[in-house]
């Protein structure tokens, strides 16, 4: 395999598995570059993000720039004398220089079956909408958003009990091993990028708190779903007695019915626009997550308790 020179672009936990592929395959890391360190936690001290603790960990060098909009900082990195970029979940925009200094281009690893789920968080959106599955596109930039044309992609199943964290670690274990494979085929020319169809594209767009509310209206397979897809981060919740509580597992009840968010008996089973669902592991404010028999002895809901339904969002 022909050893590249390259620049790693990337952020989070994610990203970690395919700059250790790149490294492994024993490509010239040029240089990391990852997002500044932002505060964090209750205490708002900064912590670096992990591609740049795994970056630094092995001596490579790491860039941490604001934007990538600076004519300097496309300047730096033409500089590297690229033969590729390879970007998965940096959270910048790359504007056309830097799309265009690398001889191949940059290479982004997308957690979605492209032109499905384009944009910012395809995982938790993918099991929102019910999908029965998923996968990673390794695809070449343009200046679209996820709009390049596809290298390879790997399909995975998302089953009944799937969870966005559990996807996400499955995705990000098959996206390094399958970039670094993509990568040696492209640039030894045996490997055609095919343009995305017109018809199929979805839009993953960031998710915001609002997202994790609970709407006691939709129906219960939906809530199900919304709660496996936010589990663990950010989590799916619903206020009751000035509190916001997160869910991070439920059940459709079958059979059960009511008006739209009574509790319905002791076992925490919440009547939805259509069905019911039964609540199996929760947390409160500043509480660890318990199952639901233990976080009803601690925080007792009982039957006919009307729980809250979102405000609307001005």
């Amino acid at each position: 395999m022909t050893r590249l020179r390259l620049a790693f672009m990337g952020t989070p936990d994610f990203a970690v598995p395919t700059l250790a592929a790149l490294i492994e395959a024993g490509h010239d890391l040029a240089a990391v570059y990852t997002q500044p360190a932002r505060p964090a936690g209750r205490g708002q001290r900064e912590r670096v993000a992990p591609v740049e603790a795994y970056a630094r960990a092995r001596a490579i060098p790491v860039r941490t720039p604001r934007t990538l909009k600076d004519p300097n900082e496309q300047a730096a990195f033409a500089a590297l004398g690229l033969d590729a970029a390879v970007v998965a979940a940096y959270g910048l925009i790359l504007p056309p220089a830097i799309l265009a200094a690398p001889r191949l281009g940059c290479i982004n690893v997308h957690a979605s079956l492209l032109p499905r789920w384009r944009g910012a968080a395809p995982i938790q959106w993918a099991i929102m909408a019910g999908d029965r599955e998923t996968g990673i596109a390794i695809m070449v930039m343009e200046a679209g958003l996820d709009t390049g044309p596809v290298l390879a992609v790997e399909k995975v199943a998302i089953g009944p009990a799937t969870t966005g964290g559990s996807l996400h670690d499955t995705l990000a274990a098959l996206g390094g091993p399958l970039a670094a494979r993509t990568l040696a085929a492209f640039a030894a020319g045996t490997l055609q990028a095919v343009p995305q169809p017109a018809a199929g594209v979805t839009y993953a767009r960031k998710l915001t708190p609002s997202d994790g509310a609970l709407d006691w209206r939709k129906p219960a397979l939906d809530l199900e779903r919304q709660i496996r897809a936010l589990a663990p981060q950010p989590g799916a919740w619903f206020t009751h007695g000035g509190e916001r509580i997160k869910v991070f597992a439920a059940a459709v009840a079958g059979g059960a019915r009511g008006v739209a968010g009574h509790v319905l008996d002791a076992d925490l089973t919440v009547a939805c626009g259509e069905g019911a669902l039964r609540l199996l592991k929760l947390q409160r404010p500043g509480r660890s997550a318990l199952g639901g028999g233990e976080f009803l002895r601690g925080y007792p809901i009982a039957a006919g308790t009307r729980l809250d339904l979102p405000v609307p969002a001005p």
